[in-house]
């Protein structure tokens, strides 16, 4: 029998029912703040072109819109084989750099299977993630981005989830190197999971989302990182953004496009306190 992972926030972030679910995730394609228009998959698109992607990882009346902005892209850029997740650690729980190498991811929508060959060419590239069930047990940040891949692609593509409580910069760099060498000549996209500035009011938020978006779009991992340092910025997944940076980068991908941003008062009319939102796509 498989290690099943099975669903955390099911039934809260997002609907607990197959049916429910994709009509919820259509409803973000739809919506005014996000692509307005549902995906279509361009299965004729060989090579793809998209190498990473940021997105967001809150409850999708909140940030579904901004995240369905991220997989309309990725849809219009073909099918890749493997989308390599990495999401911050909010739990506490598990080893501080963790990859599940084998098993399946279970949602609504159906079971993905890990990519057991890639997650441990990933383990033996480099000796600082562990190989840890635990650690993506109860962690929602990878868990959300699922069922809008399964929205897009059926159950027909592999995963290696990598989850991050240390965020030091020198580690968050190491992940993206490993990914280089192991992705390389690989069909993989990497999607690393953050919402931005949390509970803030919207104008301050913005003003300091921007700036970390910048050096994002701007593709330099070490701005990017002492944006957040310096300026305090609550963005949650930080190291793998910078992780995602470095290996764009690697991977010779020519340009980063911020393709939405938003808050949560965008939805619930409260500017007060927000938390922000991004969609950013890495292409060669």
């Amino acid at each position: 029998m498989p290690t099943i992972r099975r669903p955390t926030v099911a039934g809260q972030f997002y609907e607990g029912d197959a049916e429910a679910l994709r009509a919820q995730i259509k409803t973000c394609f739809l919506h005014e703040l996000g692509p307005k228009k549902l995906p279509t998959v361009n299965l004729y698109s060989h090579p793809r072109n998209i190498v990473g992607m940021v997105c967001p990882h809150a409850g999708y009346m909140y940030s579904g819109p901004v995240a369905a902005s991220a997989f309309y892209e990725l849809a219009l850029d073909g099918k890749p084989d493997t989308v390599v997740l990495m999401g911050p650690n909010h739990t506490g729980y598990g080893s501080a750099l963790a990859l599940m190498r084998e098993g399946v991811w279970r949602t609504p929508l159906g079971d993905i299977d890990v990519d057991t060959k890639m997650a441990n060419e990933i383990a033996h590239e480099t000796s600082i993630i562990d190989v840890d069930e635990l650690a993506h047990r109860y962690e929602h940040s990878i868990e959300v981005q699922l069922p809008f891949l399964q929205f897009l692609y059926g159950n027909s593509f592999k995963i290696v989830p990598i989850c991050f409580l240390l965020q030091d910069y020198d580690s968050a760099v190491e992940v993206g190197r490993a990914l280089v060498e192991v992705l390389d000549a690989t069909n993989a996209v990497v999607i690393a999971s953050s919402d931005m500035t949390h509970y803030e009011p919207a104008k301050t938020a913005a003003a300091k989302d921007q700036a970390a978006l910048k050096a994002v779009t701007d593709m330099d991992a070490k701005r990017f990182y002492e944006t957040i340092e310096t300026q305090n910025i609550t963005a949650c997944g930080y190291a793998p953004i910078t992780a995602l940076i470095t290996y764009a980068k690697g991977a010779n991908a020519k340009e980063a496009k911020l393709l939405n941003y938003h808050n949560s008062g965008d939805i619930t009319g409260d500017y007060s306190s927000v938390v922000g939102y991004a969609a950013v796509s890495f292409k060669k």
